[in-house]
């Protein structure tokens, strides 16, 4: 299947998905957004990577900060952080520099590495979108998390492959329905950026509008001295 403009969803996604689908919804279905500390500090790290989408040559290494991306057959789209081309003996062709070039993205990542496999997922999900568009294979994820100041390197195997686009697909799903799932309560929301927004407590009650209904009817009981 080859997804359109009107279909792509943003690769930045699939870390909100893969924390919370309501979350996600939320943001990419609703166009809700709240900022906290945590999502501040990781825009700003990743506006220092990419650098107003700028590239240099080192060498046999190119690297290119800022680059748009697009896979039409997982129907995604996105900015790369970084990409590294270096130079090989076999590998992709890149317009205006001679030889070939193993593709190296590289993903920017605040704080450190996490349970899930979110940011592995995300970082699959760029490797594939230059897959397409350099028609080349790439056989390894890189993560750079900003607490440690290492890189996680990742096979690029077929079982994150598989996960990957199982977890998109379920995107697409729930987005052609403008679905919001419900909210699944856990200690992961306190550290969520639409806590506010999403209401946890409130939506875990029996009936919300019961809820409501019960507090107006309280106002408007009340005596009047």
């Amino acid at each position: 299947m080859s997804y359109t403009d009107d279909q792509l969803l943003s690769i930045s996604g699939i870390q909100h998905f893969v924390f919370c689908r309501r979350q996600w919804a939320l943001i990419h279905i609703e166009q809700q957004w709240e900022e906290n500390l945590l999502t501040v500090s990781g825009n700003i790290m990743h506006e220092h990577a990419h650098d107003n989408a700028s590239s240099e040559k080192r060498n046999d290494l190119i690297i290119s900060r800022g680059m748009p991306i697009v896979s039409r057959e997982l129907g995604l789209t996105g900015v790369c952080d970084v990409v590294e081309f270096h130079k090989s003996d076999d590998g992709a062709i890149i317009n205006g520099y001679d030889g070939l070039f193993k593709i190296v993205p590289v993903e920017y990542k605040h704080g450190e590495p996490k349970e899930t496999d979110s940011d592995i997922l995300q970082a699959a999900a760029q490797a594939v979108c230059l897959e397409d568009m350099f028609c080349t294979g790439i056989d390894e994820l890189n993560i750079f998390y900003g607490k440690t100041r290492r890189r996680l390197k990742v096979p690029f195997d077929d079982e994150i492959r598989e996960r990957l686009i199982s977890v998109v697909s379920e995107m697409h799903r729930l987005y052609e329905r403008r679905y919001t799932p419900k909210v699944k309560k856990s200690k992961q929301c306190n550290a969520c950026s639409l806590k506010e927004i999403c209401l946890p407590k409130l939506s875990k009650s029996d009936n919300v509008n019961i809820y409501i209904k019960k507090n107006l009817e309280g106002m408007f009981d009340e005596e009047v001295t």
